[in-house]
């Protein structure tokens, strides 16, 4: 098969690699119909993640098609339609037994594109198949259920459900990336009084407004709007950046819950001398997919409108082109790139 394969920091190419195998009794094979690019990918390109081989490919996240189980997998059979999660579960550890899959100490955890070949290619081996796939219903398109692999459960996990979110809330995220918009759609479901978006990016703060989204054009503007009140209830830092970080520290209102989803690859200053007399929360957190079943049902009945996310799309052969048109997102107000089989 032909797959993405990493090389080294900065280095990757679309190869010819063999045919993923069963090679666990709870594997599948899936074909890949869809997949895409994440930020975590950019930072395994960048040697971020040096635990990250030489050789592997890269990807974890995909919709397709089952084309062979391995024994001990009970729920699925070739020729069903998954969607494949990020994060592999084993089901039997505590932490999975806590719904915690990301934490998995059992077999599972973060493997695809990680610690095992991913889903940048044209087969995958899935392990842990029946609990790291779920069926896709017919009627959700490959574009939208692609989110459901890991931008819509981190949206919700870390970002909404970390941030307590409640009616009545005002609601900042700053970020306007798929993370940060998802994470803003998430939480108009819990009736909030406002959700505010703010990015540095112009391009951005438009995706942000034609998915029918409050965006402040800027920091300050943001900082200036909320200081004739007592600030956000909840903020998600979902941009990453330490700017970003110190940011959602100003907004905040006293008893108010900072909930990070933003992956920080550099050193982020926590202004104690400010905040320690504010009752704030901060929560961080990796995501566990086990929300993928009910995001699956807000998407499929429409109460989750998530089109908006994906900007663009390319064949699975133009894997290095959706790498640079990702990279350079918020430039050119590429959200989540899409690759489909030919």
């Amino acid at each position: 098969m032909r797959a993405l394969v990493y090389h080294g920091p900065g280095q990757s190419s679309w190869d010819t690699v063999p045919d993923p195998v069963i090679e666990e009794a709870t594997d599948a094979i899936v074909r890949v119909d869809a997949t895409t690019v994440c930020g975590s990918d950019l930072r395994i390109l960048r040697g971020d993640l040096p635990e990250v081989r030489p050789g592997t490919v890269l990807g974890h996240e995909a919709v397709g098609e089952v084309v062979e189980v391995g024994r001990d997998v009970h729920h699925l059979r070739p020729g069903d339609q998954v969607i494949v999660s990020a994060v592999s579960a084993c089901g039997r550890c505590r932490e999975c037994r806590d719904t915690v899959f990301g934490q998995c100490s059992g077999s599972g955890g973060r493997l695809l594109g990680d610690r095992i070949d991913g889903t940048q290619g044209e087969l995958v081996r899935v392990p842990l198949a029946d609990r790291s796939a779920h069926r896709r219903p017919g009627n959700v398109a490959l574009d939208d259920a692609i989110l459901l692999s890991e931008v819509l459960p981190t949206a919700y996990e870390v970002g909404v459900r970390n941030g307590h979110v409640s009616p009545g809330d005002t609601v900042v995220v700053v970020g306007a990336g798929p993370v940060g918009l998802a994470s803003a759609g998430i939480a108009r479901l819990y009736s909030p009084r406002r959700v505010v978006v703010v990015d540095l990016s112009p391009a951005r703060l438009e995706a942000a407004a034609r998915m029918g989204l409050e965006a402040a054009g800027s920091p300050g503007e943001l900082v200036a709007d909320l200081s004739e009140g007592p600030g956000a209830d909840v903020v998600i830092e979902a941009s990453g950046e330490p700017d970003g970080f110190a940011l959602s520290t100003r907004v905040v209102r006293t008893g108010g819950h900072i909930a990070n989803i933003g992956m920080h690859g550099r050193p982020v200053i926590l202004h104690l001398e400010s905040l320690w007399r504010k009752n704030v929360t901060i929560s961080t957190g990796q995501v566990d997919t086990s929300s993928t079943p009910w995001l699956l049902e807000r998407v499929r009945y429409g109460d989750l409108p998530v089109s908006g996310l994906v900007t663009h799309s390319f064949p699975l052969d133009r894997m290095e082109d959706a790498y640079r048109a990702f990279a350079h997102g918020p430039a050119t107000g590429a959200l989540k790139v899409v690759l489909h089989r030919a």
